[in-house]
């Protein structure tokens, strides 16, 4: 009798610890899905899904403004005649430190075709974000967003669903397109043309109109 129930007590005991252990490793994943939300919001990883829309579809202008961590203040409205480049991030985001050389690579080489970049950044403090930038040598400003008004703002008008998450404007700051998790920069690049041509065009259109 009493080895059957030392038997028991072992059965129960085991019973137990796989559930605490199974606890445990959900928690682990929660907080690990809760670190790639958008301000806490519940977004989730994206599979870097792209949306385009037609200049005739298009909505009006939007501005993407805030102060960067060096305190310096920000806004897409300055930069109107310029294809802007917006991304989400933060340093911890796996995702993020992936497409960073590739954001950064845009910014240094399209500069003088009339791209600009600009990072949201979501999560971190000060120190984190500037050392991920110093990483990386990140040559665009980025917001400092914690309390997710900017995100806010622009998910008013576009989803984003996920950090990282990109959002192309185009010369007339209108979205113009949207990656939902890590942007390839055989994308972004596809993107960046079209909307370099489109204002190209819309400039060619003007001058013979003007002649």
């Amino acid at each position: 009798m009493r080895a059957a129930r030392i038997r028991a007590l072992r059965r129960a005991s085991a019973t137990v610890g796989a559930v605490v252990s199974l606890g445990l490793l959900a928690a682990c994943g929660a907080q690990d899905s809760g670190a790639g939300d958008v301000v806490g919001q519940g977004f989730v990883s994206g599979d870097g899904s792209v949306k385009q829309w037609d200049a005739g579809d298009r909505e009006d202008a939007v501005t993407v403004e805030g102060t960067t961590f060096e305190g310096d203040e920000v806004s897409t409205a300055e930069w109107l005649g310029d294809v802007v480049v917006v991304n989400t991030w933060y340093a911890g985001c796996a995702p993020c430190r992936a497409e960073a050389p590739d954001l950064v690579a845009l910014a240094n080489d399209r500069e003088a075709d009339g791209v600009r970049v600009l990072g949201i950044n979501t999560e971190d403090e000060a120190g984190a974000a500037t050392s991920f930038e110093r990483t990386f040598d990140v040559p665009y400003p980025s917001i400092e967003d914690r309390s997710g008004q900017v995100v806010a703002r622009l998910s008013g008008v576009v989803p984003l669903q996920a950090v990282p998450s990109t959002v192309v404007l185009d010369a007339e700051g209108r979205v113009a397109a949207r990656v939902i998790g890590q942007a390839e920069a055989s994308t972004l690049d596809a993107i960046v043309d079209e909307l370099l041509a489109e204002s190209d065009s819309g400039s060619d259109d003007g001058a013979a109109k003007g002649a």
